[in-house]
């Protein structure tokens, strides 16, 4: 009998863990639908400057990194989709195709945002604290390199995660309404999330100290350079370059900071019933913050990229070219039709 309700007692307290309040869900998927949105037009209009503009194609090392940076947020925007039916239906199918491939893709591209980010950040660091060196780090080749090799990385831990996922499945008939992956979650792939996640982690607190010193050593080289010539050329460039690098750190920080005080707790304390709402709805906001990212990033590609505004520039001209060629015409027409109308009308009145 005691057996009996010790089970029973174990049951409401699962069922209890189980029951989450779905009425935010409609906000999140009309967040992450004006995001998708958003972020898929400006990528989209990013990358087609980027890789089909001939001025833009080998000019930097910052470049490249700018390029997959891009291409990192064209690819969150395509996952947002699945996580907006993941919201909005409760099945299995779904839950499964978001947990085990649109999960992966999200956090592998988001990581990807963020390793770029950094190396933008180390690259402009070195330029201007090494203004007349040019490291190995800042050749095209070296980008490109480091940038296969990020890519590389991502795409096995993200396939590995994928591949064990799919291998130690379980059949299920229904799934909890909400959203959280857990319930999928065998016991090695449990072990598995919690691994990558905490390597996640490691990595995200190293581009952070970095970022943090970058901008730190720029206002230090800046506050010298202004001490020895305060109206030069180059202390007006320093003071540039340590405004786009706050730009950089600013947008990192607001973006990815809230997620990841929140990742690890969430990860380590799923088992605790009175918190485990909590730090569901905290994490599935700080992701949502997350994934502003997308929309914030063009500003990056803006202040980092002079070839990226130059584009910008030549555009804007050529439409204006166009625009007022296509008035001259319109009125040259309107001139001859008035011009060709005068006889006809004196002829009537003859």
């Amino acid at each position: 009998m005691a057996s009996f309700n010790q089970s029973e007692t174990n049951v409401s307290d699962s069922t209890s863990c189980d029951l989450v309040d779905t009425s935010a869900h409609l906000f999140f998927m009309l967040v992450y639908s004006l995001v998708f949105l958003v972020g898929l037009l400006l990528n989209g209009f990013t990358l087609k400057v980027y890789f089909c503009r001939a001025q833009l194609k080998t000019s930097s090392s910052v470049t490249v990194y700018l390029k997959n940076l891009a291409a990192a947020d064209f690819l969150i925007s395509l996952c947002l989709p699945i996580r907006i039916f993941n919201y909005a239906s409760s099945s299995v199918p779904v839950r499964r195709l978001y947990c085990t491939f649109g999960a992966s893709a999200f956090y592998l591209n988001m990581y990807a945002s963020i390793l770029f980010m950094g190396y933008i950040a180390a690259n402009r660091y070195l330029k201007i604290v090494h203004p007349l060196e040019t490291h190995i780090l800042e050749t095209v080749r070296a980008a490109y390199i480091i940038s296969t090799v990020t890519w590389v990385l991502l795409l096995t831990t993200a396939s590995t995660y994928v591949l064990l996922s799919l291998l130690t499945q379980e059949t299920l008939v229904s799934v909890p309404k909400t959203v959280s992956c857990d319930p999928l979650h065998s016991k090695q792939l449990s072990l598995l999330y919690k691994v990558i996640h905490t390597c996640s982690a490691a990595v995200f607190l190293l581009v952070l100290v970095s970022l943090v010193f970058f901008y730190y050593s720029t206002s230090c080289r800046l506050a010298l350079a202004q001490k020895r010539y305060p109206l030069s050329s180059g202390s007006t460039k320093l003071t540039k370059s340590r405004r786009n690098m706050l730009v950089l750190v600013s947008v990192f920080s607001v973006c990815f900071i809230p997620y990841h005080l929140v990742r690890l707790p969430y990860a380590f304390g799923n088992s605790w019933c009175s918190w485990s709402h909590v730090f569901l709805y905290l994490k599935e906001l700080t992701i949502m913050v997350s994934v502003l990212n997308v929309c914030l990033d063009p500003l990056l590609y803006f202040i980092f990229c002079k070839a990226f505004r130059a584009q910008l520039r030549v555009r804007r001209v050529v439409s204006s070219t166009q625009v007022n060629t296509e008035r001259r015409s319109s009125v040259g027409r309107t001139s001859s039709i008035k011009i060709k109308q005068i006889p006809i009308m004196q002829t009537s009145m003859l």
